[in-house]
């Protein structure tokens, strides 16, 4: 018997001294990944200061999404979502700029993810920035001293142009000053073994950005299918490069699987018309009367694109091959 428990009592600490072992690997690696400083390109954005662009700006910023992360309670579950969205849901008002920051989710799984205050206010991130750190921030996902920002959506936002991009920094430089103090974005222990055993999944967006490739030209703003798809980069990030949705790599469990955006097999688009779709972006509501769990689909943003803009959306998803569910 004090064999048997001798030699059980070793296994015990040898698989204890591997486990162990294995874990100040991954936090030595993962570590390594988020304290990295990058090498960014040169050159400049052109800041507007006219009240054109800085409105110009407010509309990107809305319909991108920032506003929906970067206000305080943007992304909840709100009751009888869509049948009134200017009456009845608690949005934020449409005449002050919402930068103060927002907790977006806080998931063992994943980890804290913070959209920050942007404005320079107590807690606020403004002061950091110059106008070329916006870009950094914004475009490659860099914080001022050079590391990666976490979660930071700069995979979408790379593809803006020099234009649009000096556009939304005019409009948050034009953001009053808020105290609101929030933590800052961390990685769970899951998160990280994630990270270091699929690498694939990352929570690093900086880690995906070609930064010092010459970046793609932005196509000019029309109802065509390359505008379209300028204009729905962020919506790659759910339902994936092809739009045909599926489970979505590196989000919690809880999270439904993105529905397919083509014409193909197991989607509902085909029997939609341009007026069907517009109206389920503007009300988030569908033809057939479901409505779009708004923390999941966040159609309070997209509902600020202009007509011209959605149809340019519509025009795309009709031009996209007609695949399957979930062939991401």
């Amino acid at each position: 018997m004090q064999k048997f428990l001798k030699r059980a009592g070793i296994v015990l600490g040898v698989l204890v001294g591997l486990m162990l072992l294995s874990l100040a690997v991954i936090y030595s690696r993962t570590q390594a990944r988020l304290t990295r400083v990058y090498e960014l390109p040169e050159g400049t954005v052109p800041i507007p200061v006219d009240s054109a662009s800085v409105e110009r700006g407010k509309h990107i910023f809305q319909f991108r999404g920032c506003e929906a992360c970067h206000s305080e309670g943007g992304f909840i579950d709100l009751p009888e979502a869509g049948r009134a969205p200017d009456s009845h849901l608690n949005l934020p008002s449409q005449d002050i700029p919402h930068m103060e920051g927002n907790i977006y989710l806080d998931d063992p799984a994943v980890g804290l993810v913070v959209a920050s205050n942007l404005t320079s206010g107590r807690g606020g991130v403004a002061g950091d920035y110059t106008d070329q750190g916006w870009v950094h921030a914004i475009r490659h996902g860099i914080r001022a001293d050079g590391t990666p920002l976490l979660f930071m959506p700069s995979t979408e936002f790379y593809f803006l142009s020099d234009e649009d991009l000096g556009a939304v920094i005019a409009y948050i430089k034009s953001a009053p000053p808020v105290d609101h103090e929030l933590p800052v974005s961390t990685v769970s222990w899951t998160g990280r073994v994630v990270m270091t055993l699929v690498p694939a999944i990352t929570f690093i967006p900086a880690e995906l950005i070609p930064h010092m490739a010459a970046r793609p030209v932005a196509p000019q703003a029309g109802i065509t299918p390359e505008y379209g798809e300028y204009l729905t980069y962020s919506c790659k990030v759910c339902h994936g490069p092809t739009m045909s949705g599926g489970p979505i790599p590196g989000f919690p469990s809880s999270w439904p699987p993105a529905l397919n955006l083509t014409f193909g097999a197991g989607s509902s688009l085909p029997s939609w018309s341009e007026a069907d779709f517009m109206s389920t972006i503007r009300t988030g509501v569908t033809p057939d009367g479901r409505e779009l769990r708004l923390r999941y689909m966040p159609w309070t943003s997209y509902r600020f694109m202009s007509d011209d803009e959605l149809k340019a959306v519509w025009v795309y998803l009709q031009s996209l091959p007609s695949l399957e569910y979930g062939k991401r």
